[in-house]
């Protein structure tokens, strides 16, 4: 797959005989699609071009692009979908919790946008938008993404009290994670380096896929312990990250329920005016700046398979 400078390009040569509004920044484009083919790529200058003539607008502009980039990566919007407004307040908050746990948590890709207009299986989606393509993990930033997938849940407990199958999405990706973190990443202190289960054979050879049990029932114990800490302690740092700011998750949720799409921007205003200079906030539109869906609901980024985040998933 093309990285970041590559799919710019392949933009490029499929927008060469589009009329481009001039703030339309292709290089931002590439930064939201990683896990994009070059047909992909092509799929939504293509897409973003309807868009535009389904306006009437004389030019491409760059939220056709955006708009585009939501239907490739999770299906059409569901206007036409009946909420009730109990499940719309649980979403906004389920959201707004991804988004100012991502905010609040050192490392973690800056946040693009955070919307409840129902879209594919998802009633709401955080997205990102990464600085660049990642190749490698640390510790840390493992950690950072557990918070931030658990954000949701976390927030739907403070705020109302409750949980709610919303949540469901991010449990599976989080427990993934959690499972990668200890049994192929050496990353738990308990476990060690090493690497636990090994790789069945392809399944064309008859034998089902996954993994093969390879260590006793006492490590497979010491596994489930391990797996169940890395998630409670993602789940107690996104719930003291959204307890110091319980204004402002409210704040965040009646401003989604009002605009239903919340920017960068827009997100970035809300934070300062609640914390101030100490906001550590830079809108995803800018240098140095992927999604979560809810249960229908959750987070989303845009489409790295090897995401410890599961890109282009949701919450």
């Amino acid at each position: 797959m093309p990285d970041v400078k590559g799919r710019e390009a392949i933009l490029k040569v499929h927008t060469r005989k589009m009329p481009l509004a001039p703030e339309v920044a292709l290089e931002k484009v590439a930064r939201g699609t990683p896990g994009f083919s070059g047909a992909d790529l092509e799929s939504l200058a293509n897409e973003a071009a309807l868009r535009a003539a389904r306006r009437d607008a004389k030019k491409v502009e760059q939220e056709d692009f955006e708009y585009a980039i939501d239907r490739l990566v999770m299906g059409i919007e569901r206007r036409s979908m009946v909420i009730t407004p109990e499940e719309k307040k649980l979403t906004a908050i389920h959201e707004g919790g991804h988004a100012l746990v991502s905010i609040f948590t050192p490392g973690l890709d800056p946040v693009h946008k955070v919307t409840i207009v129902p879209r594919g299986q998802a009633l709401g989606v955080t997205s990102f938008l990464p600085i660049d393509d990642r190749h490698n993990y640390s510790l840390e930033y493992c950690k950072g993404v557990l918070a931030r997938m658990l954000g949701g849940r976390a927030a739907e407990k403070i705020l109302l009290g409750t949980l709610s199958t919303g949540a469901g999405n991010d449990l599976e990706k989080a427990t993934t994670l959690a499972r990668k973190m200890t049994c192929e990443w050496g990353m738990s202190p308990e476990i060690g380096p090493v690497s636990l289960g090994e790789s069945s054979e392809p399944i064309f050879l008859g034998r089902d896929m996954g993994r093969i049990r390879n260590y006793s029932e006492s490590t497979s114990q010491l596994i489930d312990n391990e797996i169940r800490r890395f998630i409670d302690e993602g789940y107690d740092s996104a719930a003291a990250i959204l307890e110091k700011r319980l204004g402002l998750l409210q704040g965040l949720a009646d401003l989604l329920l009002e605009k239903e799409t919340v920017t960068s921007e827009e997100l970035a205003e809300l934070v300062r005016s609640s914390e101030g200079a100490a906001a550590p906030f830079e809108p995803a539109g800018q240098p140095g700046t992927g999604s979560e869906e809810t249960g229908g609901s959750g987070e989303d980024r845009a489409g790295n398979p090897d995401d410890p985040g599961g890109s282009g998933g949701g919450s």
